[in-house]
């Protein structure tokens, strides 16, 4: 029966993927001229395993560049070869080949085969330079009087070895294919019939294996049980003196079967085993349990409710008791619904780690092109956030530490010359804060320049020159498209390209980014994003016939209005004093375009909001329920409407529309109220419910 490999293959490359990252730490982690064998044992089998389970799927490209990777890494694991810096960086080299050779394999694309052979070329030079050449000389040598005469094995599994799909006999015949093999088994620890269990190994094997073979190609053969067995291997020949005084062995002794036909390395059933899991995003056991244990909640509650139903059709008779069970029946058939949902949509939830740890590489090798010092700081990096969000703030979030080596760290002798420390810091956080995640990037650097910023915008003509303008205002135009400051164009930035499509692809996200500054202090930048993009808590509203939805997040208070607290400003915007702040009325029906039959704002209700870190009072007709909806894209049923982030679908089956409050106010303080766009055609249900499904 033949296997259809590719079934295996996401998973090979999902956790290859993630032996890269552990190398690309690690490696940053390696101290240069020192040799700290826990952190180099990490590197080499994490690329032992990326190179066995390559050979195993037959990339056989990525694995032989990752053996002369790997064999690096040996020389520097048993001292024969020094850490270097040059090492270090061939080596980091080698992850990006890698992972560059492993992304055209998982998405049918072509390799930099140019790329690739320079990198192996540097490695081959690497290791066939300096005076690795005597060491090996040496090895050589004790290898080459041990290959005359073979390789004593004790091969003793542990009892737990044969659950992992491994079998000692597949690797009992794949060493009997590298010479003659003579077995002896040893069964002093096989326990009574009564006692047996099937699934733990109680034998252990002393193997004598002669001819022309080198210690690497016997140990290859146990490489997948290397943390499963006791092995020690031995030249033949000093083995031959020790023994010579010893007594034989009194073990029972059974010979196993030498070579057969079966050729299959013992190194597949390994991989067989770990191939099982097919998930693509590794979920904490906890939170599965939490869902099994709701999911048993939901049964007992459906049962309940099921046993009422019957009593019903029996009696035909509802009486007052019965209803207040059926009612109490629902609401925890309710309260299980809405967390086995809340449980459900955790397990998309994923440590921003997996952002962060992008960043140190990217520290390490932009410092030393610029040539500046940098430590980088992470904190908060456990903070969870919805896998669909995680994969579309990397790109931004590179944009923004590149910028603040390239453009807010000063050189170390500017800094020196500033009485700073010659090393600049850069610090990644993150938190939760309310219903949003927060993301701060920070630098100790030179901060935004003002009068540097203010004069390109008035080149530019995005301010006259008589404008007055806050530093908020001011700093708030790098984000403006193409803008830049910089003085001299690098290939790391300062085309004036980047920070408006950050600022963009934040707002695609549902959130925002600000930047505050102060020049030769610093600069950071804050990014404010949703938790999930697929469900939201809402607030009901009535605007006309219409029903709309307010993010709950987003409300600060509703009120009644008192016409004595509400001003005009030139005779068109509308303040309301709200205590000791002025805040913008916003009539929704004027900004959808709707007939305000009403216009009297006496006793009328307004919905306090704040979005961007401005407030603003949204007058509408009625507060309805508060709910959580699923969010439906109002761009890809309908098109896309400013002041508007989605649709969703209410219970009773009619669409409802989801404000975006930051674009709301956006809209108000662009001068686009007195203006409002067409009335938005309600989406089209059935297509909406096509998405649903």
């Amino acid at each position: 029966m033949s296997i259809d490999m590719r079934q295996f293959h996401q998973t090979f490359f999902e956790e290859s993927f993630e032996g890269l990252d552990i190398m690309e730490t690690e490696l940053l982690n390696l101290d240069v001229g020192a040799t700290d064998i826990d952190v180099i044992n990490t590197i080499f089998r994490a690329a032992h395993s990326i190179k066995g389970g390559s050979g195993t799927f037959g990339f056989n490209n990525v694995a032989e560049f990752t053996h002369v990777a790997e064999t690096l890494l040996d020389e520097m694991r048993d001292g024969t070869r020094a850490v270097t810096q040059n090492a270090v960086s061939i080596l980091l080299k080698s992850v990006d080949i890698i992972r560059g050779m492993l992304t055209a394999l998982r998405d049918d694309g072509e390799m930099d085969a140019a790329q690739v052979a320079e990198v192996k070329a540097e490695l081959d030079a690497l290791l066939g330079s300096d005076s690795i050449e005597t060491d090996h000389s040496s090895n050589e040598t004790a290898g080459a009087a041990a290959t005359s005469s073979g390789w004593k094995i004790k091969f003793t599994p542990h009892a737990e070895m044969l659950r992992t799909g491994n079998d000692p006999v597949r690797m009992l015949r794949a060493l009997a294919e590298l010479g003659e093999l003579d077995v002896k088994a040893d069964i002093s620890k096989l326990p009574g019939f009564s006692e047996l269990n099937p699934e733990d190994s109680f034998l252990s094997w002393d193997l004598t294996l002669s001819g022309e073979i080198s210690e690497a190609d016997v140990r290859e053969v146990f490489e997948w049980v290397d943390d499963e067995c006791d092995l020690d291997i031995t030249a033949l020949a000093a083995e031959a003196k020790a023994v010579s005084t010893e007594s034989p062995a009194s073990n029972t002794e059974h010979t196993a079967e030498p070579a057969g036909t079966d050729k299959a390395p013992a190194t597949r059933s390994a991989k067989t085993a770990k191939a099982g899991e097919t998930t693509s995003i590794r979920v904490d056991i906890d939170k599965v349990d939490e869902i099994i244990n709701l999911v048993g909640e939901l049964v007992i509650t459906q049962s309940m409710l099921g046993q009422m139903g019957s009593d019903f059709e029996e009696t035909q008779v509802i009486d007052t008791n019965k209803l207040e069970k059926l009612r109490e029946g629902l609401g925890q058939l309710e309260r299980n619904t809405r967390e086995l949902q809340e449980s459900v949509m955790r397990i998309r939830m994923l440590p921003i780690s997996f952002v962060f740890s992008r960043m140190p590489r990217l520290i390490h090798d932009l410092s030393s092109k610029l040539d500046k010092k940098v430590d980088l700081v992470i904190s908060g990096e456990q903070t969870e956030l919805d896998k669909t969000v995680m994969e579309k703030i990397g790109d931004p979030m590179v944009h923004l530490v590149r910028n603040a080596l390239d453009h807010g760290l000063e050189s170390p002798e500017q800094r020196v010359a500033a009485g700073k420390p010659e090393t600049g810091t850069v610090n990644l956080n993150a938190y939760h804060q309310g219903g949003n995640i927060v993301i701060e990037i920070s630098d100790d650097g030179a901060g935004l320049n003002r009068k540097k910023i203010q004069t390109k915008a008035i080149e530019r003509g995005v301010i006259g020159p008589d404008d007055h303008l806050s530093d908020e205002m001011i700093q708030d135009m790098i984000f403006h498209p193409g803008f830049s400051t910089a003085d001299q164009v690098s290939d790391v930035s300062g085309r004036g390209v980047g920070m408006d499509v950050v600022r963009k692809n934040i707002k695609a996200l549902g959130g925002n980014v600000e930047v505050k500054s102060e020049e030769g202090i610093g600069s950071q930048f804050t990014i404010r994003l949703p938790l999930t993009l697929a469900i939201l808590d809402g607030q009901l509203v009535r605007v006309g016939d219409d029903t709309y939805v307010f993010p709950l997040i987003s409300i600060i208070e509703s009120i009644q209005v008192k016409t004595e607290q509400v001003n005009a400003v030139a005779g068109k915007a509308e303040l309301y004093k709200l205590r000791n702040e002025y805040i913008p009325i916003i009539r929704a029906h004027r900004v959808f375009g709707m007939p305000e039959e009403n216009k009297d704002l006496a006793g009328r209700l307004m919905v306090v909001v704040e979005g961007d870190g401005h407030r603003a009072g949204v007058i509408v007709d009625d507060l309805l329920a508060q709910q959580q909806v699923v969010i439906k894209s109002l761009e890809t049923n309908y098109r896309r409407i400013e002041g508007l982030s989605g649709a969703t679908i209410l219970g009773d089956g009619t669409v409802a529309l989801i404000l975006d409050i930051a674009g709301l106010i956006s809209m108000f303080r662009e001068g686009n109220y007195d203006s409002p766009p067409p009335s938005p055609k309600k989406p089209d249900v059935s297509a909406v419910n096509s998405e649903a499904a």
